[in-house]
């Protein structure tokens, strides 16, 4: 009876797991940004599982605050793929015939946003299976810059730094020595691999060519520094230089200002005098025209008298013209001065 009861145990677990099954073992990844993971689901059915296939992955992302978001989707033969903006464009099945036995898919141009837990879902009724994978997104180091900070000098103190400008942590240095005897110096071999190495007291030896190399999980990269410890310099007379120099650039700034300051001066100074010119000298009189508007009246006056009134006013009204108008010169050399003709007659006179 016992033996009996064994036997239909065992053929009832037996049917559960001849059921529909996926093959491929939950498992963590790790890729590099801008990489494609692979993201393996095969599956097995079974004769009992006779409905339509479904097929259903999705992404649990890091930041707990957010839901589950179906990234790819397979149901009555169709693919549906853009359900996740963030992924549109960038997941797809690895086998076009999912019907095959293989759900596996491929996320292209890895993301620090693609982090998190893929979850494969397989349904064939009345068959259901499930697996997860766990991606992370680490990123290479890249941009690393070695440099010293401090004086290459004999005696100081100064440090060997190795900075890479991105890179996913943990990350781990390792300084070597390309030149001369290719041997780390002995107080350095305790930070070959930290990203800093103090220096001190600096002695000659310690001149040469240095790597260092920075790497993480998915990759790593390298730069070199040359290193060249020298005799202190004269620091007083590099001093003094500096100063005399600075005092030189003053005086000539100076001067050349002083130069400006005076040159303004005469300008505004020349300005002034022929401004005062200008106003002091009065506009030179015409003569000219003084006498001959006092003529033009006499004319006026002898053609309105009678040819016997003309004979007592025709002397003693030239005589009224001023001897100095009627004698000098006229001032505008472009006028010609004016003549006058006049004669004695029993009768009368004539004015020409």
């Amino acid at each position: 009876m016992a033996l009996l009861l064994c036997f239909v145990l065992l053929c009832g677990v037996a049917d559960v797991t001849r059921g529909l099954s996926i093959t491929s073992p939950d498992q963590s990844i790790e890729k590099a940004k801008g990489e494609t993971a692979y993201l393996p689901c095969k599956f097995t059915l079974d004769t009992v599982d006779d409905g339509p296939l479904d097929i259903e992955w999705l992404l649990s992302p890091s930041d707990n605050q957010k839901v589950d978001q179906v990234i790819i989707l397979y149901s009555g033969d169709k693919i549906y793929d853009n359900y996740y903006p963030d992924l549109k464009g960038r997941v797809h099945f690895t086998n076009s015939d999912v019907q095959s036995g293989d759900a596996s898919i491929n996320v292209t141009n890895l993301q620090l946003s693609d982090i998190g837990t893929y979850q494969c879902k397989v349904k064939k009724a009345p068959g259901v299976a499930n697996k997860k994978i766990l991606l992370t997104v680490l990123v290479k180091p890249s941009g690393t810059r070695c440099f010293v900070d401090g004086s290459e000098e004999i005696g100081n103190d100064f440090k060997l730094k190795c900075e890479p400008k991105e890179g996913s942590l943990p990350l781990r240095y390792e300084w070597q020595k390309l030149s001369d005897s290719q041997k780390m110096p002995t107080p350095w071999l305790a930070e070959m691999t930290s990203p800093v190495i103090s220096v001190k007291n600096a002695s000659s030896e310690y001149s040469g060519t240095y790597s260092c190399t920075v790497q993480n999980r998915v990759g790593s990269d390298q730069c070199m520094l040359r290193l060249d410890v020298v005799p202190p310099s004269n620091r007083a007379g590099t001093i003094a230089g500096a100063i005399i120099g600075t005092l030189l650039a003053l005086v000539f700034i100076g001067a050349i200002l002083f130069c400006c300051h005076r040159k303004r001066r005469e300008e505004k100074y020349e300005k002034e005098v022929h401004h005062d010119i200008r106003e002091d000298v009065p506009p030179p009189k015409s003569r000219t025209s003084t006498a001959r508007s006092y003529i033009g009246s006499n004319h006026s006056s002898l053609g309105s008298m009678s040819p016997s009134n003309m004979e007592g006013y025709s002397k003693t009204q030239y005589n009224q013209v001023p001897s100095e108008d009627f004698e000098r010169a006229p001032q505008s050399p472009t006028l010609a001065p004016a003549k006058f003709k006049y004669t004695y007659q029993t009768d009368g006179i004539t004015v020409v």
